[in-house]
């Protein structure tokens, strides 16, 4: 259902037992559940990658699975946000990554709103993912805003 004026709107906690994870409409005491049909092995996929480096941690930020390393490092939008009505992550990035990553491969990386400005890259989710690649970006983003010995036990454990 299309909400209506005035109607007030917020994402659900995708952790809900319910499964009603999705944008809520609360018109009143009415509350509609939009169902969003996002691949659920994305999440699993991004969340394993994530959840594997030392330290790391996942809670939701506006709705949505977020990582971080003391700072958030990746934000994942299986339903997309936005005008990006496509599944797709966030990830933090170095100083020059982002400009790198979108001239090189503008069909794939993208700034995002909010956090592009801070270098963040945007990557799609809704083409033939290569799961090593998302890989890196996670790993390269944990490397951008962990703590220096969440980094070294990382790389003790190469």
């Amino acid at each position: 259902m299309e909400p209506r004026p005035g109607d007030r709107q917020q994402w659900a906690d995708p952790s809900d037992p319910s499964g009603g994870a999705g944008l809520v409409t609360i018109p009143g005491r009415c509350v509609r559940v939009v169902t969003m049909t996002a691949d659920p092995s994305i999440a699993q996929e991004v969340r394993a990658i994530c959840l594997s480096f030392p330290g790391a941690t996942e809670r939701p930020s506006h709705g949505a699975p977020a990582f971080y390393a003391g700072k958030q490092f990746v934000m994942l939008w299986v339903d997309g946000h936005h005008d990006n009505h496509f599944p797709h992550l966030w990830c933090a990035a170095p100083p020059g990554a982002q400009e790198g990553f979108m001239a090189s491969e503008p069909e794939r990386y993208f700034r995002p709103p909010y956090v592009g400005a801070r270098g963040w890259i945007g990557m799609r989710l809704d083409r033939e993912v290569d799961w090593d690649e998302v890989a890196i970006q996670c790993e390269e983003a944990f490397r951008t805003v962990a703590p220096r010995r969440s980094i070294t036990e990382l790389d003790e454990r190469s």
